[in-house]
């Protein structure tokens, strides 16, 4: 009913949905049903949907008109001072661990890699801090995940029940430098969020070479220096605005946040459209 009635508008119709965008709150994959069994519903591939950008939490790296925007996370500032006194407070704040782990095996999973990095992390105990979230230990607002990147070097994050997870913007908000197992989880998903350049914020690790013992997690994150971490750090908390999710009845006032990222994406991708050409 929404699509019938929004394809009937002149605004629609003047440019048959190109200069129109939709967020939807959920990943990609849920709005792609095929068959009535199937998980989701059918919304994307429904008459009038065509040629609509879409903005969602987790994209198909190949359809041009997903966007891919950041999960919203706990903290949303006030005020440009909330901001910077957050990122002074995680450039500054004293880390203990060299890395950590937040999350559940999947026992129903055949060799489940998250169940592995859980071990992986209880058997480098004096490098690597765990928080098992098994049953729903952390769904209560717990403040100990929090804690956890907060005095964490690096974050192990591998893919949630999809490609992507929050926890790799809860993990960067605290200053810690994600540790990436499957490219899709973020290289493939933020264009408009995250550095151009991968490793100038993050590590790559070959989940199969983790799975078949010939890398080890911890002695790839020892070869890390000082100076080598200090720049990645202070990459990852320079892109801190731009996960965030400012209050809506106040807002920034200099600092562009997630929304403004967003809409700026939108416009500007609105704009190259209108290049001879550019449509098919």
């Amino acid at each position: 009913m929404m699509l019938k009635w929004v394809q009937d508008q002149p605004y629609f119709t003047r440019n048959d949905g190109w200069d129109h965008f939709l967020t939807m709150g959920r990943i990609s994959w849920d709005f792609r049903r095929s068959k009535d069994e199937d998980w989701g519903s059918s919304c994307i591939h429904k008459p009038g949907m065509r040629n609509i950008t879409r903005l969602l939490i987790e994209r198909n790296p190949w359809d041009y008109f997903d966007v891919g925007v950041p999960y919203p996370t706990g903290f949303h500032p006030r005020s440009d001072n909330d901001v910077v006194q957050w990122q002074d407070f995680v450039r500054n704040r004293s880390r203990k661990s060299l890395f950590c782990f937040a999350g559940a095996k999947r026992s129903k999973i055949k060799n489940d890699f998250r169940g592995l990095l859980l071990s992986h992390c209880r058997n480098e105990s004096d490098s690597c801090r765990v928080v098992d979230c098994a049953g729903s230990k952390c769904s209560n607002g717990t403040s100990i995940i929090l804690e956890t990147f907060l005095d964490s070097v690096f974050c192990l994050q591998p893919r949630g029940d999809s490609f992507t997870r929050r926890s790799i913007f809860d993990c960067m908000i605290a200053g810690a430098i994600p540790v990436l197992f499957w490219k899709r989880s973020a290289y493939d998903q933020y264009e408009w969020f995250l550095p151009a350049e991968p490793e100038s914020y993050s590590v790559f690790i070959d989940r199969n070479a983790v799975k078949n013992g010939t890398t080890s997690v911890r002695k790839v994150l020892e070869r890390y220096g000082e100076d080598e971490i200090t720049r990645m750090r202070e990459r990852v908390i320079e892109y801190i605005p731009k996960f965030l999710y400012a209050r809506p009845d106040e807002g920034l006032q200099t600092i562009k946040d997630a929304f403004d990222v967003a809409i700026d994406g939108v416009l500007g991708r609105f704009k190259e459209q209108e290049q001879p050409g550019y449509r098919w």
